[in-house]
């Protein structure tokens, strides 16, 4: 699963994906600096590991990671091919998710490639080129559908329905995950269609570092904008976590952070809204070998959170043996919260929580 950061040329991307990945992807005061996608592999910031952690006193601890993937600036046109557009296009379809960066900070030395800062304008640039791209996606695929409609096929029609509702929304400038889904089969076409505008997004909203607790006018107009999207709005001073990373010690950042009026990084709050919005969650297993977050999507049986270990774990599959994050730390071991009767056996229907601490019986 991955996130693919997006925006105008110039708005903070590479420089927040360096932030975030540690990768030194270049960053540059001109467009289309970031040509080829960089992708990071970023760990998910999680103090429940580290509880863990400290009761277990495992040899070593993994934690739950996620893909970030930086994507080349877009322009005006792009849906045409114009600027790097068809390759943006091809790499954000390739996304399970969006994080949409916006200029909100005034600065003379960093050029616009609009000429001034206007999130808002922004923002609409950006939504009309992914839905210009969308709408020829959606009237290439009508095109097939319509002649298997009028023979009367149910599932063309159902599609066909769709389809035109998907248009309709499209043409009124307004994305496609605007569009409430009324049956189980609209959702399975829906995933089938790969719409950009489909994607679930997250706004981040790049501000200079007086600003990067409360905002500023720019932020507020951004977050009036996008009150009906159920979109989550964050605030970050890129810049000034780019600085917080080239410090040495955790002590020298926590006082950066606190002269900031942080108490930690925003890209850590940023990195735990990019796996929420890929609905993703975190089970643990532990152990004096291994501490380990393991990254499964919200909804998943024993069964199928076994197989992102192994997938033999999931095909022999016999049961699977359950405490709750909150009852292991409240009881200090696993033994001990045995013993309170707080262990469970679960078998394949057993959807897993989110911070559940397992342990998986399989037979080969």
């Amino acid at each position: 699963m991955k996130a693919g950061i997006v925006g105008l040329p110039n708005v903070g991307k590479s420089t927040l994906f360096n932030c975030l990945s540690n990768a030194k992807a270049q960053s540059a005061n001109f467009p289309f600096c970031t040509i080829e996608p960089n992708i990071g592999v970023v760990n998910v910031p999680d103090p429940r590991i580290n509880k863990l952690e400290e009761l277990v006193k495992p040899e070593r601890v993994q934690m739950a990671t996620v893909d970030i993937v930086d994507i080349a600036g877009l322009v005006k046109g792009a849906s045409k091919g114009e600027g790097l557009g068809n390759q943006f296009l091809g790499n954000i379809r390739e996304c399970n998710a969006i994080i949409h960066v916006l200029r909100c900070f005034d600065n003379d030395n960093i050029v616009h490639v609009d000429g001034n800062v206007n999130p808002i304008r922004d923002k609409e640039t950006i939504d009309i080129e992914l839905q210009l791209k969308d709408l020829d996606t959606v009237e290439k695929r009508l095109e097939k559908v319509n002649r298997a409609a009028k023979t009367g096929n149910k599932e063309a029609i159902t599609e066909k329905a769709l389809l035109d509702r998907i248009k309709d929304t499209l043409l009124q400038a307004k994305s496609a995950r605007t569009i409430t889904l009324e049956s189980n089969d609209e959702v399975i076409l829906m995933e089938g269609f790969q719409l950009i505008t489909a994607k679930p997004v997250l706004y981040v909203c790049n501000v200079d570092e007086n600003s990067a607790v409360n905002g500023n006018k720019y932020v507020d107009q951004v977050k009036e904008l996008v009150k009906d999207e159920d979109a989550e709005v964050i605030i970050l001073s890129v810049g000034a976590e780019a600085d917080i990373t080239e410090l040495e010690s955790y002590e020298e950042r926590q006082v950066f952070l606190e002269d900031m009026g942080l108490t930690e990084p925003g890209a850590s709050v940023l990195i735990r809204a990019a796996y929420k919005l890929l609905k993703q969650q975190t089970y643990f297993t532990a152990g004096v070998k291994e501490v380990r977050a393991w990254t499964i999507n919200i909804g998943s049986t024993a069964p199928q959170a076994a197989g992102v270990i192994h997938t033999d774990f999931e095909k022999g599959f016999i049961r699977a043996e359950v405490i709750s994050y909150e009852d292991y730390v409240a009881y200090g071991s696993e033994a001990k919260a045995k013993e309170a009767g707080k262990f469970k056996v679960e078998g394949k229907e057993y959807i897993v929580k989110d911070g559940d601490v397992m342990h998986f019986r399989f037979n080969v």
